[in-house]
């Protein structure tokens, strides 16, 4: 049975930085070919969707081509950075795991 839709990991990889309470995502496509499900799939206004539980202000994507990556600088996602929040866990990777987590239409 054919799937049309698979969880991001299975696609791509991701890395994190954070400042203040900005966090920025880079998910790179594992294979080249799949860069354009990444690109049709993984809009600036879906990646907000799947963060919509941490109220994130913006979220804004440059895409990386020769990389076949794409990186998400997401606002107002921290609670004020890891020096101010009261959250545990929820920077860096965490917040990429759950991007990775997002299912993608891959036909």
């Amino acid at each position: 049975m054919k799937r049309s839709f698979v969880p991001l990991y299975e696609l791509a990889h991701a890395r994190t930085g954070d400042k203040g309470s900005r966090s920025n995502i880079s998910v790179i496509a594992y294979q080249q070919k799949d860069f354009a499900i990444l690109q049709r799939e993984l809009t600036a206004e879906k990646v907000k969707a799947h963060f919509s539980f941490r109220n994130p202000t913006s979220v804004r994507r440059y895409d990386l081509p020769n990389l076949t990556a794409l990186n998400f600088v997401i606002d107002d996602l921290l609670d004020g950075g890891v020096n101010l929040s009261l959250n545990l866990d929820s920077h860096g990777k965490s917040l990429s795991y759950w991007l990775l987590s997002m299912e993608v239409n891959i036909e």
